[in-house]
């Protein structure tokens, strides 16, 4: 219902931001932008996204390209997923880190086999 009524108000709009070489010009600008964090992340973030993504400013300018291809939802969504791929695969380094021997507390209630 809510895409008839959608459509009946605009039956003649054509949505040129969904068109397949629009999404590849945004997907090419999110990569570039995404790319840009990668080889940054060693700097110090100054600016700050949607969703709290925080970016250096040598990314500022692959930034404004994203935004200029993409629609704004479409930023939001890919910045979310972005930011929450990092978050698991921080978990998943971690992990990592902490493999090794299992060493459980000893219980004191028992005595010494002596």
């Amino acid at each position: 219902m809510a895409l008839e009524a959608y459509a009946s108000r605009n039956p003649d709009t054509v949505h040129t931001d969904v068109l397949s070489e629009a999404r590849q010009a945004c997907y090419k600008a999110r990569d570039a932008f995404y790319a840009c964090l990668e080889k940054e992340s060693n700097k110090a973030p100054t600016e700050i996204a949607s969703v709290g993504l925080l970016y250096p400013s040598e990314c500022k300018g692959s930034r404004a390209e994203f935004v200029k291809h993409c629609r704004a939802s479409w930023v939001k969504h890919f910045d979310r997923q972005y930011c929450r791929n990092r978050r698991v695969q921080r978990l998943l380094d971690d992990k990592d880190s902490r493999r090794g021997p299992l060493t459980l507390p000893q219980p004191y209630t028992f005595k010494s086999p002596s």
